[in-house]
């Protein structure tokens, strides 16, 4: 088996087991700690070994962790790969129950830009965090997920809906999105009737839930695809295939001993703007760079110098051409599953590129004899962006924005190419390792 298919089978194992950005964090920490990271708290006192592994998560959804090198901090500065751990999506209400015409259907609200109609006539369940109170009256969370199917959103059958193909499926945003969970029988009609199911799962008490954050998950597991099974697909590729390939990255032991100081930063919110206490717009990356300074007795003037010194990659995936709609894409910026990393350049910024962290990247993948691509929006169609832009900006630190081409992003099945993956670990494995 190629280097590259193990690795995109433990990308897919990754995301089925991560079915909310809580879950992705979670299954993170598990696979630092067997790396000999150690947990910090930002409510203690911050102490580090030489060459000590460490990381530190904001509210169970974005994590930092960090390698300490054995160079100077200001004469290094700091090598930092960020990513996001968020995925378009659904999000359960907080009175989500709705019984009517025999049936019980739960209400969402729509999280991010997610392609509304992929949602239709899949296998759905549920996947998130819930607080409750404990015997002791402390207040506590734990996390949630139905691996069996709990919801459906059925499709309006073309003798209903005649000009489906010719003008698309169009969900009405407050009245057609809500999923069937149920009959709507006479002992379901409590308006506890999820907090019961949450309760069975978590094995707690019912009237000891306070609240919860739910998301609306495939669980249609990830697969390979594609005539020599070159291409793969799973959800939330966008952007867990980026956190994937930032860790086994690091996660290697020529890696770990390190030169210079080495950081992976993986934010939730990035889908709807990045501006919370953990969103790339927040304090939380300016927050552990500091306090790692700090702990390492450089003083606000060295700190500067580090800063001044310091790489970001912003690692988000790209736009790969799909030749059925050729006027989706500029003319001479398409870019090809399988063909390498993407650099995004956009003149208005909403990718952090310019020619010098270009020109950086682009060396780094010739040392790691990785191919290259560059990307560009059409001009009459608005552009995404990324925590690229606002990283490098709350920071002033240079940054540049890759990613690996895929199909169909913010569907709830996405694409990509299996060469691309361990294109991306090496490249970054090069960024971290590089002088």
């Amino acid at each position: 088996m190629s280097t590259a298919r193990q690795q995109v089978e433990a990308l897919l194992d990754f995301i089925d087991k991560s079915p909310s950005a809580f879950h992705a964090v979670k299954n993170i920490k598990k696979k630092l700690i067997l790396f000999g990271f150690k947990e910090l708290k930002e409510t203690d006192k911050w102490c580090f070994k030489p060459a000590g592994r460490y990381f530190v998560v904001r509210d169970d959804s974005s994590i930092i962790f960090f390698v300490l090198g054995s160079k100077p901090l200001a004469e290094t500065g700091y090598r930092i790969l960020g990513a996001h751990t968020d995925s378009p999506s659904l999000k359960i209400k907080p009175n989500a129950l709705i019984h009517s015409d025999g049936l019980l259907r739960l209400g969402v609200e729509i999280y991010g830009g997610p392609i509304l109609a992929t949602f239709t006539d899949r296998d759905l369940s549920l996947a998130g965090r819930v607080s409750y109170k404990k015997v002791d009256g402390s207040i506590t969370s734990q996390l949630v997920k139905f691996d069996q199917a709990l919801l459906r959103l059925p499709n309006l059958a073309i003798h209903m809906n005649r000009m489906v193909n010719e003008e698309g499926l169009k969900l009405d945003k407050q009245n057609e999105l809500a999923l069937i969970l149920s009959e709507s029988v006479a002992e379901q009609l409590s308006s506890k009737s999820l907090d019961k199911l949450l309760a069975t799962a978590l094995h707690i008490e019912v009237d000891s839930i306070l609240a919860w954050e739910l998301n609306v998950y495939d669980t249609q597991k990830g697969s390979f695809w594609g005539d020599r099974q070159q291409f793969y697909a799973d959800s939330q590729l966008d952007n867990l295939a980026s956190c994937h390939a930032g860790l086994q990255a690091m996660l290697n032991e020529a890696t770990l001993v390190a030169d210079n100081t080495l950081v992976g930063a993986f934010f939730d919110h990035e889908e709807i703007g990045s501006e919370s206490t953990k969103g790339a717009n927040g304090c939380f990356l300016p927050d552990v760079l500091q306090r790692i300074a700090f702990a390492l007795e450089v003083d606000k003037e060295d700190y500067r110098r580090a800063l001044a010194q310091s790489f970001m990659i912003s690692a988000d995936m790209a736009h790969a051409y799909q030749p059925n709609f050729p006027l989706a894409y500029e003319p001479e910026h398409k870019v090809t599953v399988n063909k390498g990393p993407v650099i995004k350049v956009n003149a208005n910024h909403r990718y952090s590129t310019e020619s010098i962290s270009a020109a950086k990247f682009i060396h780094w993948c010739e040392e790691s004899e990785v191919p290259y691509q560059t990307y560009s929006h059409r001009t009459d169609i608005p552009c995404g962006s990324t925590i690229g832009p606002i990283s490098s900006a709350k920071l002033g630190i240079r940054s540049i924005d890759v990613g690996n081409p895929m199909w169909a992003m913010h569907s709830i099945r996405e694409s990509a190419g299996v060469e691309d993956h361990h294109y991306m670990i090496k490249v970054i494995n090069t960024f971290f390792s590089a002088e």
